[in-house]
């Protein structure tokens, strides 16, 4: 269900109506940005939905100045200033919802992705216990900084509907066109500016630093024909190899897809890897 899931937040979630067990963890998913948690619950391309099936119980936050979750000041709307508000709030979800778990994974998506790591790399005493993004990288394009840039000086900035398809999809025949794009701009959002300008510059400053500080496993998939990022397998490989305190690194890219692979042909694979992995994560975090 969809709707408030504690003070100042908001999201939706599959949870059990019983005390979650030990052997499951309790899944955290974070939006990339100009979606709302809704990303994650598309019709036929849920990520909580296959959650939900699988027995694992989930929730997808709304991030600060999505949905009815409470817009941050720009300065404070960065990736790094988001990361340290939701610590807070993951560690309130925690208490109400997963105490009796195995501990949290975190899944992030592109800007989420970011935000997520930039928490695994700064956890404390969160009880994380894995990482899985997609959709995020260490360098975007030349171009996109001054792009980015030049956006309207408002706090929230909304995306061109054809700009956006165009660059969150890959080549034809990588999703299904009798339902992609429309089906996803039911999650489409405007964007804290000072994220979209973050991730071009600041993120591609301290992301290798970043990933140094992870100390749980981690699952790294990203897109060949993702739009805004550089892309290629040096990149993955550079992405990993920056996991140096990590125990486990899974680390791939994914051919003839794009950006938002949760819309795309990969979707239900992309998915079950990451629940998978999730699953895996509280087993091995069981026996520690």
């Amino acid at each position: 269900m969809s709707g408030i899931l504690l003070a100042g937040y908001s999201g939706r979630s599959r949870l059990p109506d019983c005390r979650i067990a030990r052997a499951l963890p309790l899944v955290v998913a974070l939006h990339g940005g100009t979606y709302t948690s809704a990303y994650f619950d598309i019709p036929g391309f849920s990520l909580l939905d296959r959650a939900e099936a699988n027995g694992i119980p989930i929730i997808a936050i709304d991030r600060p100045g999505y949905g009815l979750t409470s817009p941050l000041p720009p300065t404070d709307a960065t990736i790094d200033g988001q990361a340290a508000h939701l610590i807070p709030a993951l560690e309130q979800l925690w208490d109400r919802f997963g105490a009796d778990s195995a501990g949290i994974v975190l899944i992030g998506h592109s800007i989420g992705g970011a935000i997520a790591a930039t928490i695994a790399s700064h956890a404390g005493q969160l009880p994380l216990i894995g990482l899985a993004i997609s959709g995020v990288g260490l360098r975007t394009p030349s171009a996109h900084r001054p792009m980015w840039e030049a956006l309207p000086d408002l706090p929230q900035v909304e995306m061109p509907l054809a700009i956006k398809d165009d660059v969150m999809f890959g080549p034809p025949g990588s999703f299904d066109a009798t339902l992609m794009p429309t089906a996803s701009h039911i999650a489409n959002a405007s964007a804290p500016k000072a994220e979209l300008v973050a991730i071009v510059s600041s993120w591609q400053d301290t992301v290798e630093a970043t990933l140094s500080r992870i100390d749980v496993p981690v699952h790294y998939r990203q897109a060949e024909n993702d739009k805004l990022w550089i892309v290629d397998e040096d990149q993955i490989t550079g992405f990993a190899a920056a996991l140096t305190e990590s125990p486990r690194v899974d680390a791939e890219m994914i051919s003839s897809t794009g950006h938002c692979m949760d819309f795309h042909h990969i979707s239900a694979a992309l998915q079950l890897q990451q629940l998978g992995f999730a699953l895996q994560c509280a087993i091995e975090g069981a026996h520690l």
